[in-house]
């Protein structure tokens, strides 16, 4: 065995994406370690050396981090500041005191600045202050490329980023209040069709849709994410941060998410737009020109096929998926 890859936050939607990829490629050079919260807790450096020392990985692929929707942000700025802090510097300082070659960890595009022209590339990550709902968070995963680029500086270490733009799939996180929009709006349309009056007719259901509909995103596949974080952890060696995301021309608007959601469920009946529901950023538009100077022919999985493969994964495992 020539790597041992460790990935923390394992279970995870993207864990799960880049264990479910692995296991179809089932690399003879390679043996890959998913850990998640309940195998230690990485705010603990004891514990965190612990596990480090169990498994002796020569890579790490880190993505356990404390995270949160807008309203869970906003009312714990400090708590998702101390503890990503933790979280990080531990892995980090671990990864250096075992040799390990490469860590490659996962950052986000909130952690941008809020006023910045687009679209946005891995240059600007420091320009400003992010937007004040999740400052706590952004600082804190900022403080990952800092570190990066401070053990490369002082060490030679090949500590790296990713920057993936908004990511959705199986295992995704579908608890209301929490989730994201692609898996809170699957949750809600399953219930309304599903759970709440199963028995009336569908065609006199409507559909709410949070906001105007108008605001527009670049939405990434899971499986899509983990073969670029696989990509990146073999063959991208650079302590500067890598945008992975889809290109500018896919970006969707809510509604048109809507739409692909009503299709894939086959629902029969009206969506509404609730425009006393806020709309945040009109647009995030991050550009993927450095991804694609490496990988210019990555095939994306088309949209409505991700968002029809992951409502029929929830259909599927509606009973065990978070919610």
């Amino acid at each position: 065995m020539s790597k041992v890859v460790l990935v923390t936050g394992g279970t995870g939607l993207i864990g799960k994406a880049i264990e479910t990829v692995i296991k179809e490629e089932n690399p003879a050079d390679e043996r890959w370690i998913f850990v998640g919260s309940k195998d230690a807790d990485l705010t603990d450096l004891a514990a965190t050396r612990e596990m480090f020392q169990k498994h002796q990985p020569t890579h790490v692929v880190h993505l356990a981090a404390m995270v949160g929707g807008l309203f869970h942000n906003m009312s714990n700025n400090l708590d998702f500041f101390r503890k990503n802090m933790l979280i990080n510097d531990n892995i980090l300082l671990l990864s250096h005191e075992l040799k390990v070659k490469k860590v490659v960890s996962c950052l986000s595009t909130c952690i941008f600045p809020d006023k910045t022209s687009y679209p946005i590339d891995e240059t600007m990550i420091h320009n400003g202050p992010p937007h004040d709902s999740n400052f706590g968070y952004s600082h804190a995963k900022r403080m990952i490329d800092v570190l990066n680029r401070a053990y490369n500086q002082q060490y030679g270490d090949m500590f790296t980023s990713v920057v993936p733009c908004n990511v959705f799939g199986p295992h995704d996180n579908f608890v209301p209040g929490v989730s994201h929009v692609i898996p809170g709006m699957i949750h809600r349309l399953h219930e309304l069709m599903f759970v709440k009056n199963p028995d009336e007719p569908q065609e006199s259901k409507s559909f709410s849709v949070y906001g105007t509909g108008k605001p527009l995103r670049q939405f990434i596949y899971s499986l899509d994410l983990a073969k670029l974080f696989i990509w990146v952890l073999r063959d991208y060696n650079s302590v500067e941060p890598i945008i992975l995301s889809v290109d500018e021309s896919a970006e969707v608007s809510i509604a048109q998410l809507a739409e692909s959601l009503a299709k894939a469920f086959d629902f029969k009946g009206k969506l509404e737009f609730d425009t006393t529901k806020a709309d945040g950023q009109y647009k995030k538009t991050a550009s993927n020109a450095k991804l694609r100077k490496h990988l210019p022919n990555f095939k994306f999985t088309d949209f409505d096929v991700a968002i029809k493969d992951t409502v029929q994964w929830y259909i599927a495992n509606y009973d065990k998926a978070r919610k």
